[in-house]
């Protein structure tokens, strides 16, 4: 049995490459196992027969870069270039046995999608595999003066001698030059920040109808089981409790399937991907690697896939700060609370107010990052940058509605769980003793507010709103719900300001997203960064809030 490591740009080609080679491998009964690796370090202490390098002809020299670290690490090696006819549709040419010559490693051409080259590289495979270890790669020269400045200059002279480059842009596809467009330093991030504010426009605009169908669907079984069932205890945890507090949550699910949908469309067709290549240059200012906004702008899914998402960072130190700063990304949980606000108190500027959220959320981060790598704890050197991007490619049907229906299921999920407990249990807190729900101010549910408010009272938040933030702890859309059996629903009639309103969101936006997530982060970075998220995301949403409004009452 041969064993192959397969390795290279970009990810998602090398896994379709793998995966045909094994195929072909085990259709003509040859005894090979191919094996996807991510990083050169995971060759280590590792036995391969030999390794396959996947090289992006696109991006051949920031592919090429990795060449010097796998034979560090394995001295058996077969590049295959991959992709190349996209570089001949823009009339580049490349020379590839005098590159195999110069680079000193065995190279062929493979394409999945043409079906092209597949048989030729497991000849070559083979071949590589059976002849014994040769220390004749050129490069090995380099070895005692491995730093990158070394390879890169290396990589780029013999890209000299066997790159022959188009003469000018006009040779460039359609989706190069939009490539070119979307990830340019000057307009590329204003770009970003349209596209974002499309998306919340739609959220709310498209969403708005179906929105209205749902709540009036519950008004008219409110009303139904008002007539039908008889007073009492049971009428009221029905109407009041259940109906009312899952109801206001159910009415955003809409507004989730389109966000959703839009983010989708983004990742799936890899413009995601030029987000965390415009963010990079940013992301290297903190000392992190843009690696770590992917992680990030998964957070505004939900926060503990994306902690996870964080064991790719090959750093330690960024794998620990990149989780750390996911709770501060804007997850779906909190999306109801901010639709419920906004709509409420600045329904002529929905979408501005929501991506001010948003953008918060991001710099708070940033700010956060840059004080911790200041700390015995993350200060270390830079590291390398992002340069791979993957094709830009047509989102599949089946991909995108996968993708929703993840997102909408986990959202159902917490509604028939966690919004209904939460619901029975604001309920009966606000139900006795008085079993009188107009008698609120006697009941259970205030004492419990009036014990807390004085911790809140300097934010402008009445034991209401206390209460509110408490039952957000297990998870975000328990607020709404709370919302919805405290004030009957109608919020704009219940005291809230824009000023405290806006407030009110910010802590939402800043205390610790749900228990989940810090239990995921407590099974990922361990119990001290655990608590330490706890306590610091807490007092953070506190000063914040505080701030927010004591400024806003000194201008108003």
């Amino acid at each position: 049995m041969i064993k192959i490591a397969v390795i290279g740009l970009p990810q998602s080609g090398k896994s379709s490459l793998s995966a045909a080679l094994q195929g072909l491998a085990e259709s003509s009964q040859q005894a090979m196992q191919f094996v996807e690796v991510h990083h050169p370090d995971e060759l280590h202490g590792h036995t391969y027969d030999v390794v396959l390098q996947v090289v992006d002809s696109t991006r051949l020299e920031e592919s090429l870069m990795l060449t010097p670290h796998i034979i560090d690490e394995q001295e058996k090696i077969v590049i295959a270039i991959g992709r190349y006819d996209l570089l001949l549709k823009t009339d580049h040419s490349l020379n590839i046995p005098k590159l195999e010559q110069l680079i000193g490693v065995p190279t062929c051409r493979v394409s999945v999608r043409l079906n092209y080259g597949l048989p030729n590289c497991l000849s070559v495979l083979q071949e590589v595999a059976a002849r014994p270890a040769s220390e004749a790669h050129p490069i090995y020269h380099l070895r005692d003066q491995a730093d990158e400045d070394t390879y890169r200059a290396y990589v780029h002279g013999i890209l000299t001698e066997t790159l022959t480059h188009a003469k000018n842009d006009k040779h460039q596809t359609r989706l190069e030059r939009i490539d070119k467009v979307l990830t340019n330093p000057w307009y590329g991030f204003p770009i970003m920040m349209a596209i974002l504010y499309l998306v919340f426009w739609c959220t709310f605009t498209l969403g708005a109808y179906p929105q209205g169908w749902i709540e009036s669907g519950i008004d008219s079984l409110s009303n139904w089981c008002h007539e039908s069932l008889a007073e009492g205890w049971f009428s009221s945890l029905c109407i009041d409790g259940i109906l009312s507090g899952v109801g206001a949550v159910l009415a955003f699910v809409p507004n989730i399937i389109i966000l959703f949908f839009f983010i989708s469309m983004m990742e799936d067709s890899g413009y995601m991907a030029r987000e965390a290549y415009i963010m990079d240059s940013i992301m290297h200012k903190i000392g992190l690697h843009g690696r770590s906004f992917v992680p990030m702008l998964m957070g505004f899914g939900c926060n503990v896939p994306a902690i996870m998402a964080a064991r790719d960072i090959q750093n330690p130190k960024d794998r620990v700060l990149t989780m750390l700063m996911v709770p501060f990304m804007s997850c779906s949980a909190r999306l109801p609370v901010y639709m419920l606000f906004v709509g409420a108190f600045f329904p002529h500027h929905k979408a501005l107010v929501m991506i001010s959220l948003y953008a918060i959320g991001i710099c708070l981060s940033v700010l956060f990052a840059l004080m911790m790598k200041h700390t015995r704890w993350f200060k270390q050197d830079d590291d390398d940058t992002v340069n791979e991007l993957p094709e830009f490619r047509i989102p599949r049907f089946r991909t995108t509605a996968a993708h929703i229906w993840e997102r909408v299921a986990d959202y159902l999920m917490k509604i028939c769980t966690v919004i209904i407990w939460a619901s029975v249990i604001i309920w009966a807190l606000e139900y006795f003793p008085t079993q009188d729900l107009n008698d609120l101010e006697h009941s259970y549910l205030a004492k419990i507010g009036r014990f807390i408010s004085p911790v809140l009272d300097p934010l402008g938040f009445d034991w209401k709103m206390s209460v509110c933030l408490l039952t957000g702890l297990p998870a975000k859309e328990a607020i709404v719900s709370t919302i919805a059996i405290l004030y009957g629903g109608d919020i704009s009639a219940a005291g809230f300001t824009s000023l405290s309103a806006f407030s009110f969101m910010l802590f939402v936006l800043l205390y610790f997203p749900c228990v989940a997530t810090i239990a995921t982060l407590h099974r990922e970075a361990g119990r001290k960064w655990a608590w330490f998220t706890v306590f610091n995301s807490l007092a953070l949403a506190w000063i914040m809030a505080f701030l927010v409004n004591q400024i806003g009452i000194l201008f108003s």
